[in-house]
């Protein structure tokens, strides 16, 4: 069998960031990588569930939701996927940037009764905003170089 695009990186190099994993038929796909892949800090369960909820649902709902396919967490709880069509990078960094600072104005997690999910005790805000907070902080200093390199790979697809 073929290896899929994400299990031909290099993990031990991979870094936490805002990465361009692959374009196919119109769909991007980026890696949100909020910890450095089997270094043994991971997301728990708990706050990974939350924070699918909380972003999915504040991008479902933001001004890019008709370019939103999908958002959901790796396996692996070093970060999450984010699906989209039509946006490039430098939309997709800065409605990251919104939706992460509005997820830590949250007062409950949406979606967590048990009517909504089929795993409703899973839910942990505060651990959850917590790895936003990290996250957005990631998202606010990446350097210009990189910016610039993510954009040339978007632009070789």
């Amino acid at each position: 069998m073929n290896k899929i695009p994400s299990f031909e990186k290099n993990h031990d190099t991979l870094q936490p960031g805002l990465h361009l994993s692959t374009r196919i038929a119109g769909v991007t796909t980026y890696d949100l990588r909020f910890k450095k892949p089997n270094a043994g800090n991971y997301i728990s369960d708990k706050a990974l569930h939350s924070i699918e909820h909380m972003l999915a649902t504040i991008l479902r709902n933001g001004a890019y939701q008709d370019k939103i396919i999908y958002f959901g967490p790796m396996g692996c709880r070093t970060g999450f996927y984010l699906l989209t069509i039509d946006l490039s990078y430098i939309d997709v960094l800065s409605m990251l940037r919104e939706a992460f600072t509005k997820s830590l104005s949250l007062t409950e997690v949406p979606g967590a009764k048990r009517e909504e999910c089929g795993n409703y005790l899973d839910h942990d805000l505060a651990s959850a905003q917590t790895e936003c907070r990290a996250y957005l902080d990631i998202l606010q200093n990446i350097p210009e170089d990189e910016i610039l390199l993510e954009q040339q790979k978007e632009n070789h697809d």
